[in-house]
């Protein structure tokens, strides 16, 4: 069985936009964006893989979210706001200043309290435009299509300021004993929930724009839909009926996975497990609306932690460790079949069949007879990481030749160590995974990365990817996250990419790789012909 949503072999790079260079101090959906898509399509490359992109909350997580909707404003171009109309030039400098920290790293805080007054400013200046302005048109546009999320999220984000951004389950101000909003408060906040609307019409406006951009280059968008959402979140606060919750809000039970390959405690995720019964009864109504958003925003949509819709590790709440857990039957099947038959018009609405919606499963873990089972059911490609494969941390015996067409090959993921870092701090410390991998490449830290990547590009999976730390083939210094911990030495979720590493040079050696594999996009091969 071959990819059923890509007609031909295809490649592509997994790197988050905070990780892209610029002069605020983190990534964004800026110029830089722009040049990144353009050095991925003449690269050959068909697609560009990123992290869910909302608010980040704990610990700047973009999988611990403040909404499951929204856009992080952090990812908002201070530039296409220039061109807007809605900053000014001037306006800029003193921030990107500001900002003008490392520039392999970013610091979350310090770019929050430097870009947020540019988004004051914006509104205000936003507000002192005619009503009839084409921009009021279109905001005003925004607001009513995404009501269904967007109110809700607007007015929890303003409770949450005057409550001091605590915990939504600690709130005193402008709400009941229940923590639901006192009568009134609506109308009492109504310039902070014009101002919350007002970010997420422009972020949408932004993302609207780099997305027809990139897809005109022929470069398709992976993102990610998290199995779960934060506890300290708009979706929880605004929905608790669909939640695993006490009476005074707390989760009864939380998220994680057992022992793993990267804990030996386990994973202990801490967010609050998903209601089944409850989503059921409403026709999974909320979820519908999830991937029904996401996908206005992207091309494919990777399903993190597929397993857990098969069965989901339900942990004791107040548990300091993910050990003591217990595997409880997840929805399967019909939540999907559901999303798919609202979106997508079937003949038999009670009928079996494979999904027509761009789904990839993450089919990482502890997968079982069953999880397989379900991937096959909904015809579903799933994910092989070579750092798996190549060690034997996987079933079975790796043979480049035989992985399934239905499947996206990676040389690792966001969770991974960069490929030379698992070479040179994981590999190579154990003699017997050490002679694994040189059955199939050389093994050598200075040229590990680019021999995983030629091995992915030509093996038999429909779609390759690596991430843009393996293309410049940097060591653990550069690894993106390390699951289950968060120090300041080694801080999540921060690492960016320095200007101008991603040059022609590279970009040429990995056009000539993708073209004599077979997976370039049929943009750049009209382009060359």
């Amino acid at each position: 069985m071959v990819f059923p949503m890509i007609a031909q072999p295809a490649a592509g790079v997994l790197l988050h936009p905070t990780s892209l260079p610029g002069p605020f101090g983190i990534g964004d959906m800026g110029p830089e964006a722009f040049q990144f898509v353009d050095w991925l399509a003449d690269a050959g490359q068909g697609f560009w893989q990123f992290l869910p992109l909302g608010p980040p909350g704990d610990g700047d997580s973009p999988y611990q979210s403040l909404s499951a909707f929204a856009g992080n404003p952090l990812l908002i171009s201070p530039e296409m706001l220039v061109e807007d109309g809605l900053l000014s030039a001037d306006q800029l400098a003193p921030v990107s200043h500001t900002c003008d920290g490392r520039a392999d790293r970013v610091d979350f805080p310090a770019v929050e309290k430097a870009k947020n007054p540019l988004l004051q400013w914006a509104f205000d200046r936003f507000n002192a435009l005619p009503a009839s302005h084409a921009l009021h048109v279109s905001f005003d546009d925004y607001r009513d299509g995404q009501a269904m999320w967007l109110n809700d999220f607007a007015l929890f984000m303003a409770l949450r300021e005057i409550n001091g951004e605590q915990a939504w389950t600690r709130w005193q101000e402008g709400v009941d004993s229940n923590r639901r909003p006192l009568p009134g408060m609506s109308e009492s906040l109504r310039p902070r929930i014009r101002f919350h609307t007002f970010v997420q019409w422009v972020f949408d406006r932004q993302w609207d724009a780099l997305r027809r951009y990139a897809n005109g280059r022929g470069v398709r968008l992976i993102g990610d839909l998290p199995i779960y959402v934060s506890h300290d979140g708009a979706d929880v606060w605004a929905n608790r009926e669909l939640f695993q919750l006490d009476a005074s809000g707390q989760a009864a039970a939380v998220a994680g996975v057992p022992p793993d390959y990267f804990s030996e405690t386990g994973q202990l995720w801490n967010n609050p497990l998903y209601n089944w019964d409850a989503n059921r009864q409403q026709g999974y109504r909320w979820w519908i609306h999830r991937v029904r958003g996401l996908l206005g925003r992207l091309d494919f949509i990777r399903l993190d932690h597929f397993r857990g819709y098969q069965a989901y590790w339900a942990v004791p709440a107040g548990a300091t460790t993910a050990e003591q857990g217990q595997w409880v039957p997840g929805p399967g099947a019909e939540l999907f079949e559901a999303i798919d038959r609202a979106m997508v018009a079937q003949p038999d609405a009670t009928a079996k069949h494979h999904l027509c919606l761009p789904l990839i499963a993450e089919n990482l873990g502890y997968i079982t007879p069953d999880v397989d089972a379900l991937q096959q059911r909904l015809g579903l490609p799933g994910m092989i990481v070579l750092q798996f494969a190549l060690t034997g941390a996987i079933e079975g015996e790796f043979d480049p030749a035989a992985i399934d067409g239905n499947t996206v090959l990676y040389t690792g993921t966001h969770d991974n160590n960069t490929t030379r870092g698992w070479l040179e701090e994981e590999v190579s410390l154990q003699p017997e995974q050490l002679q694994r991998v040189r059955r199939f490449v050389s093994a050598e830290p200075a040229t590990i990365a680019w021999e995983l990547i030629e091995l992915a590009w030509r093996c038999s999976a429909h779609l390759a990817i690596a991430p843009a730390q393996d293309l410049l083939q940097l060591g653990s210094q550069s690894r993106m996250n390390r699951p289950g911990t968060n120090t300041a030495q080694h801080p999540n979720w921060s690492w960016r990419m320095e200007r101008g590493v991603l040059n022609r040079h590279l970009q040429e050696r990995l056009l000539r790789l993708t073209a004599d594999s077979g997976r370039m996009t049929p943009e750049r091969i009209a382009a060359n012909q």
